[in-house]
């Protein structure tokens, strides 16, 4: 049945979540090309028709969603047009990294001692690679602190950069954990100087541990994130896959790293299946081809929820059409 993969969101009611008081946060991943944003959207439009509250954010820098929803989006959330309750974030990387930037000189402002060693760090942020999953991971922060949403659904980049994002908590954990020690060691070496040589004034202490007060803050916000990310009841991640090769092993690799991180994966939702009633010599060659590759899949996935999307016979864009494949993956509205 098409429609199982609805039971992953099964009882997902405005209530149960007030109730348990968190957001849901849905994840999609897998190779470029395979349909992450359609699934991504129509998720948000099942989500959204339930009565949640529910934002799409787009991690990818290629930002699909206008495409989908034939419409535009920015930094912030967007209401879609036609829907209630579903909105849409596209992450600006550029305007993440200024904020970032701005972040940073505040530091600098606030600790001069340390100067040095932030505006090296501010030009290590502007030089990497990982900018986007950085800011993509800031936005899951943001939202993770914020009831304003029932469900996040997160529309990612191609495995590769979004493994890197999973990867952020570890990375940025050990980080935070040796900045912090850093300034504990430089606040004790500041107070013994001032009791050798009493020199400046009180405030620059309070200033001093109210920076390491906010490390604090950040590092427990990071360690509650990264628990997040890990329980089933909280977050939910679906490889989407094609029923080619090169698709299913790079989403069998990302699976295994996946468990790694303890990330829940509760579906695999295979797209672009060509339909029985096929009549072309070459459409039934394709077929045959795709039937070998979804015993793979069942083979490698079978102990995750699978659901088929068809190949469909014109494009996922638009929201009528959006709202057609929602009822193929999910079923009708309760």
């Amino acid at each position: 049945m098409l429609s199982k993969i609805k039971n992953s969101l099964k009882g997902l009611t405005k209530q149960k979540l007030e109730k348990e008081n968190g957001t849901k946060y849905i994840m999609f991943g897998g190779k470029g090309g395979v349909g992450k944003t359609t699934m991504s959207a129509v998720t948000g439009i099942f989500c959204a028709e339930q009565g949640l509250k529910t934002v799409i954010v787009s991690t990818d820098p290629a930002h699909s969603l206008r495409d989908s929803f034939e419409q535009e989006f920015g930094h912030e959330p967007t209401k879609v047009n036609g829907m209630d309750n579903l909105y849409v974030v596209e992450i600006d990387p550029q305007k993440a990294m200024e904020e970032y930037k701005d972040k940073l000189k505040s530091q600098v402002d606030e600790n001069p001692m340390l100067g040095g060693m932030l505006e090296e760090q501010l030009e290590m942020a502007s030089l990497s690679p990982g900018t986007d999953e950085s800011a993509a991971f800031d936005v899951f922060l943001r939202y993770m602190d914020s009831n304003e949403f029932d469900v996040v659904v997160f529309d990612t980049a191609p495995t590769g950069h979004t493994l890197r994002f999973l990867g952020l908590p570890e990375i940025m954990d050990k980080y935070m954990t040796k900045m912090i020690k850093l300034k504990k060691q430089m606040s004790g070496f500041m107070k013994m100087m001032k009791k050798m040589m009493p020199f400046g004034g009180k405030g620059e202490d309070i200033d001093y541990d109210k920076a390491l007060e906010e490390m604090e803050a950040m590092k427990e916000k990071i360690t509650r994130a990264r628990n997040i990310l890990a329980d089933p009841e909280r977050t939910s991640f679906r490889l989407v896959v094609i029923p080619e090769e090169m698709s299913i092993l790079e989403s069998e690799r990302a699976m295994r790293t996946l468990e790694k991180y303890k990330i829940p994966i509760d579906a695999v939702i295979v797209n672009q299946v060509i339909p029985e009633d096929v009549e072309c010599d070459f459409c039934r060659a394709r077929r045959g081809l795709q039937q070998k590759r979804l015993e793979t899949i069942k083979e490698k996935f079978g102990e995750k929820v699978i659901a088929h999307v068809p190949l469909l016979r014109t494009e996922a864009k638009g929201l009528d059409a959006l709202k057609e494949i929602s009822k193929v993956l999910y079923g009708n509205k309760e």
